[in-house]
């Protein structure tokens, strides 16, 4: 297809925002995506560009002595009758406006027409967070070509509404499992119901009280739910097994091993195995660029509930923050939109913080 990508668009945020809602790139199909913007950024004589899958890297090499990252996913979830894109007013509705292709606008826009930043930049466009980790842009590239992600500081691009969404939320999965002894449904008395028995699960689920830790003046607020339950033989068997999934959202001052210390603590006496983590990552307010970023936005940050690949930075010793024009509260969802007003004042935000002096 001809690269909708042109000088003019990639001029505007708002126009590039749009060009890219419009390329149509639910995980695993980026290629055409990826395609487009490694096209726009050979063409760019301050960068130098390299691609892996489909995850595409650019970087100025200006011999600063801070180098910082700009980094955004090119994928979506599903299309849900939200493709392409549509305006109304100040809104531009679609699949990936808020999460997050008006994100990554902010830093195709900025590699393209910043030739000369305040700091070193490396300018990522990866593939696949929607997904299961093996698949994302960021953890091929950590395993295969890690001195690519080498920086002083991160930004990235997800949606926080305009604000500053410091680390992230640690998240953890397990199955917490009832057993019984099976038995004609009709003689239930000559055995033991493992669904019945995951009432006590359910119980401390519910009586579970939840931390609210401050760390750096942001706030984390720990959950944990019960999300899938699986259970029963057939209509006329006594369940001799039941499983519980829990997902538990923890903050950044608990590592995996304490989570899942306490996780085990919640639900002693009942056979737990987890089975999917990832660590959570702590605010990283204090190297210098985060501080002058945080000047350039004007806003206290919060604490990000949720976890993203700013985690992926922290866990190689770089500070990394969240921020970008689109509502998190609107990610996924079929009537997903971003307000043109907070793309334009997010690149301006963008461009104040990395311009020179």
């Amino acid at each position: 297809m001809e690269n909708p990508l042109t000088p003019e668009v990639l001029a505007d945020p708002v126009a590039l925002t749009r060009a890219l809602v419009d390329i149509e790139s639910v995980s695993l199909d980026e290629k055409a995506i990826a395609d487009c913007v490694e096209e726009v950024l050979r063409r760019v004589p301050h960068l130098t560009t390299y691609r892996y899958g489909n995850t595409v890297m650019a970087r100025t090499n200006l011999g600063r002595a801070t180098r910082v990252v700009l980094a955004g996913h090119l994928d979506t979830v599903p299309l849900n009758n939200n493709f392409p894109s549509t305006m109304r007013g100040d809104l531009m509705y679609g699949c990936g406006t808020s999460d997050m292709k008006s994100g990554v606008a902010y830093a195709l826009h900025l590699a393209v027409t910043l030739p000369e930043p305040r700091y070193d930049v490396t300018y990522f466009f990866y593939e696949a967070e929607e997904i299961e980790s093996k698949y994302n842009g960021l953890f091929l590239v950590a395993e295969a070509h890690p001195e690519w992600l080498q920086a002083d500081f991160a930004v990235l691009l997800e949606p926080t509404y305009g604000i500053v969404e410091a680390g992230c939320q640690g998240t953890m999965r397990a199955m917490v499992t009832t057993t019984g002894v099976r038995a004609h449904s009709a003689r239930s008395w000559h055995g033991v119901n493992a669904i019945h028995a995951a009432g006590e699960v359910l119980r401390r689920l519910t009586a579970y009280e939840a931390r609210r830790v401050t760390i750096d003046g942001c706030e984390y607020r720990e959950g944990m739910n019960a999300v899938r339950i699986h259970g029963g033989v057939a209509g006329n068997v006594v369940p001799d097994r039941c499983e519980i999934e829990v997902n538990y959202r923890f903050a950044p001052d608990r590592s995996p091993a304490e989570a899942e210390a306490h996780l085990r603590e919640v639900f002693a006496g009942f056979d737990l195995t987890v089975t999917d983590m990832a660590a959570g990552a702590a605010p990283g307010l204090e190297a210098a660029p985060a501080r002058e970023f945080l000047a350039a936005v004007g806003a206290a940050p919060i604490g990000k509930l949720g976890w993203t690949d700013v985690a992926r930075f922290a866990a190689m010793g770089i500070p990394a923050l969240n921020f970008g024009p689109g509502d998190p509260n609107l990610a996924h969802h079929p009537d997903e939109h971003v307000e043109i007003s907070k793309i334009r004042d997010g690149a301006a935000t963008l461009h104040r913080w990395l311009a020179p002096a």
